[in-house]
C-alpha cells in the first residue's frame, strides 16, 4: 500500500441524487416524475407488511403508471433479471426503483442495465461489456448494510452453474438515493445483524485496500466510525434515532468501495456463501476477524487509526460487537467442501486483487483452514 495514496481515483461515479431524512420515502414518485410517467416498483415482503407499500402507491402524481413486483427474498438471480427486463419492456418503463435490502436493489439495478441490451444477462455475467443506455435507477434501502444504492455493480448469480459474481458499468449507478431511516423500523434482527456487519466490513476493506485514496479514506473511517457506534443500538431498537447514522454510514461504506474496491473478505464471501448457502453478512461477519489477522502487518498506521474510529482495538471491537449482535460463524466444525474452487474463485476476484496484502494461494488456504477449523478464533487481540 502506499503511505500517501492519491487525493482521488481515476474516475469518479456518485449517486447524480441523495435524498437522507426522516419521512423522505415519500418524495420518491415526485423525484421520478423527471425521468418519466412509467415505471416499475420493485419491493420485498417488508414494504407490504407493515402497510408502506399501499401508503406509497397511493400518492403517484397525476398521470404517472406504476407497475409494483415484489421479490421473494432469495438472492437475485440471472432468470429473475431477464424477466424484471421483459415486464420493464412491456410496460414501456422510464425507470426502475428498488425499495428494499440489497437483493432486491441489485435485481432493480441490473434490469435498468439490461433494459435496452442486445443479449441476455448470462453474457454479460460471463464479461460482456454493458450496454451504455438503460433505464433510470432509483434506490431506496429497507436495510443498512450492502451499500448497493450507492454502488455501480450488481452481484448476481447464475443458476445453472452456481457461479455468483458482479456485472459492472458506470451506468449502473443510481440517478436518485432516498435514505429514510423511519424504513429500518420493521426490519428483523438477523437482518440488522448480518446487513451491518456486511457494512463494517466493506468499511474497512475500502480503507485498507491497495486502491485506497485520501477521498475513499475518509467516506470509510466515517463509515467505519458510524455503524460501530450505532449497530448494536440499532439492533436492539431499529426506530430509535440512532437508525439514521447507521443508514448513511451505510451509504458512505458504499461510496467508499466502488472507489477503492474491498478485500478478500468479499473475494471469499461469494463462493463461500453460494456453496453453504449463508447470508452475505453472516459470512463476511466470519471471515473478517480472520482477515484482519492476516492483513494487519500490511495495515500499517491504518489499524490504529481504524481502532481510534471504533473507541477500541479493532480486532477486540469487531469481536465483541458480534457477541452483543448474536452473530456467530457457521464454519467451525463444519466439513470442508470444494476447497479448490473457493481457492480459485477468490484468487479471481476483483475484491481479492484489491486487498492491502497480496494474495496467495496459500493465505485463502490458511483463512479456510481458521473459518474450518472448530472454535478458532483470531490469536492477535
Amino acid at each position: 500500500m502506499l503511505e500517501r495514496p492519491p487525493i482521488l481515483p481515476n474516475t469518479l461515479v456518485f449517486p447524480q441524487k441523495t435524498i437522507t431524512g426522516r419521512g423522505m420515502r415519500s418524495s420518491l414518485f415526485k423525484e421520478c416524475q423527471r425521468f418519466g410517467l412509467h415505471g416499475l416498483v420493485l419491493y420485498g415482503a417488508a414494504m407490504e407488511q407493515n402497510g408502506e407499500l399501499t401508503t406509497l402507491l397511493s400518492q403517484p402524481p397525476s398521470g404517472m403508471d406504476i407497475q409494483s413486483i415484489r421479490h421473494h427474498g432469495d438472492e437475485p438471480t440471472l432468470q429473475q433479471v431477464a424477466a424484471l427486463v421483459k415486464t420493464a419492456r412491456n410496460h414501456h418503463a422510464d425507470w426502475i426503483a428498488g425499495i428494499g435490502g440489497g437483493s432486491i436493489i441489485d435485481l432493480a439495478k441490473a434490469a435498468a442495465a439490461l433494459a435496452y441490451a442486445p443479449h441476455p444477462p448470462t453474457y454479460y455475467h460471463d464479461g460482456g461489456t454493458l450496454p451504455d443506455k438503460g433505464l433510470k435507477f432509483i434506490a431506496m434501502p429497507t436495510t443498512a448494510g450492502t451499500g448497493a444504492e450507492a454502488t455501480l455493480n450488481s452481484v448476481l448469480t447464475n443458476e445453472i452453474n452456481g457461479a455468483k459474481k458482479s456485472i459492472r458499468a458506470e451506468g449502473m449507478m443510481a440517478r436518485i438515493v432516498i435514505l429514510d431511516p423511519a424504513l429500518l423500523a420493521s426490519c428483523p434482527q438477523p437482518v440488522i445483524a448480518a446487513s451491518g456487519m456486511d457494512a463494517l466490513t466493506q468499511a474497512i476493506e475500502a480503507y485498507t485496500s491497495r486502491n485506497a485514496t485520501w477521498l475513499s479514506d475518509t467516506l470509510a473511517l466515517q463509515a467505519a466510525k458510524l455503524i460501530a457506534t450505532h449497530l448494536e443500538p440499532v439492533y436492539q431498537a431499529p426506530s430509535s434515532p440512532n437508525a439514521e447514522p447507521l443508514l448513511v454510514g451505510s451509504y458512505l461504506a458504499g461510496v467508499a468501495l466502488s472507489l477503492a474496491r474491498l478485500g478478500i473478505v468479499h473475494g471469499m464471501a461469494h463462493p463461500l456463501g453460494s456453496l453453504y448457502h449463508l447470508p452475505h453478512g453472516v459470512v463476511c461477519a466470519a471471515c473478517l476477524p480472520h482477515a484482519i489477522e492476516l492483513n494487519r502487518e500490511t495495515y500499517q498506521t491504518k489499524y490504529d487509526t481504524l481502532s481510534s474510529a471504533v473507541d477500541g482495538d479493532l480486532l477486540k471491537t469487531i469481536l465483541t460487537l458480534m457477541r452483543r449482535i448474536n452473530i456467530q460463524s457457521p464454519f467451525p466444525g463444519k466439513p470442508l467442501r470444494e476447497a479448490d474452487m473457493i481457492v480459485k474463485e477468490t484468487l479471481a476476484s476483483g475484491s481479492t486483487k484489491a486487498n492491502s496484502k497480496l494474495i496467495t494461494h496459500a493465505d485463502v488456504e490458511w483463512m479456510l483452514t481458521r473459518l474450518f477449523a472448530p472454535n478458532k478464533v483470531p490469536a492477535k487481540t
